[in-house]
């Protein structure tokens, strides 16, 4: 299912959302332009597991040492459909959190929910030579803050149903939903598998449940679910 857009209008400006976009392209921007060199970008900037790990052993990584590549890694990608999809995502849901949260708040949010699933990723592998990069645990997160604050919202959904595709008006409720057991029961499946490569899904879980439970620490008070 691909999200179309949400019949949830915000009332403000998504300024953070749009900054954050931004940020994501000009990163993305900068390792296509790093040519040959993306290989340092990456090992600079991505968040690999196993450095991380042998860094703090020997000494050679201080604790802003290590923990700098949880926060840059949110902002690279693997690729523009990667980079393309999670921006996508961010623009439809992000604005309406954004606006309830109010801007602040709602960075503080998106980049702990990042973290979260950064630290998540990192403790099922500790040991992965593999970067990793992306938006997507931050904006899992931004996915279950608006499952939690609009559940009576609906998305205008593309479905495929085997041969045709069908454009419906769908609850967010669902189409969040669905996207989370998706990354659940992907989790399981890929378990173990660090070497190989890939999606990593449990950072998405991460993600997704760090926002679950953050959105009521960072709602305000006046805000009825």
């Amino acid at each position: 299912m691909i999200p179309l857009r949400d019949r949830n209008p915000s009332g403000s400006f998504p300024l953070v959302t749009l900054l954050i976009i931004v940020t994501c392209t000009v990163a993305f921007l900068y390792e296509l332009a790093a040519g040959p060199d993306l290989k340092r970008v990456l090992y600079e900037y991505a968040l690999i597991p196993g450095h991380v790990t042998e860094g703090l052993q020997n000494g050679r990584l201080g604790l802003a040492g290590a923990a700098a590549p949880f926060f840059t890694m949110m902002f690279l990608h693997g690729g523009w459909l990667h980079l393309i999809g999670n921006m996508w995502f961010l623009w439809i849901f992000g604005d309406n959190v954004e606006d309830t949260l109010g801007p602040v708040r709602y960075l503080f949010f998106y980049v702990i929910c990042g973290l979260a699933a950064g630290v998540t990723h990192y403790l099922l592998g500790p040991s992965s030579a593999l970067p990793t990069v992306g938006a997507s645990g931050a904006i899992a997160g931004v996915l279950a803050g608006y499952a939690v604050l609009f559940p009576g919202a609906r998305v205008l959904t593309l479905v495929p149903l085997g041969f045709f595709i069908r454009i419906m008006d769908l609850p967010a409720l669902a189409v969040i939903g669905i996207w989370f057991v998706i990354q659940v029961i992907s989790s399981f499946l890929s378990f173990g598998m660090t070497e190989t490569g890939g999606v990593a899904f449990s950072a998405h879980v991460g993600g997704f449940v760090a926002g679950l439970l953050l959105v009521w620490l960072f709602r305000p008070r006046r805000v009825v679910v």
